[in-house]
């Protein structure tokens, strides 16, 4: 399953990582972001141990949304190293997000 982030623990999760991270900018309330949770949350099983993959809900943290520029839901930030190194705005297939970690992980 995936891991919640939160303002909180933001930086111990996906900035202090020595693993890729993918994080999930999601509503409950965004219909495109309940398309890419099942996503999401199977690549969480694919990838547990080689990435974190998480989701944050922008509308209970917004700090981290706003200092990533996300302002359209879904976003998918993946971060390596503290660093965003990859971003997907909207809708992608799951193949997009699983390239976007397998080319860290080679």
């Amino acid at each position: 399953m995936a891991l919640e982030i939160t303002d909180q623990n933001f930086e111990e999760v996906v900035l202090n990582s020595d693993i890729p991270v993918m994080v999930d900018f999601w509503a409950a309330w965004c219909g495109p972001c309940r398309m890419v949770g099942p996503i999401i949350e199977k690549i969480s099983t694919d990838f547990d141990g080689k990435a974190v993959v998480g989701k944050l809900d922008v509308d209970a943290n917004q700090e981290f949304a706003a200092k990533y520029g996300v302002r359209n839901i879904p976003t998918v930030l993946v971060f390596q190293n503290g660093e965003v190194v990859g971003r997907q705005v909207g809708v992608a297939p799951e193949k997009a997000y699983t390239d976007a970690l397998n080319g860290l992980l080679n």
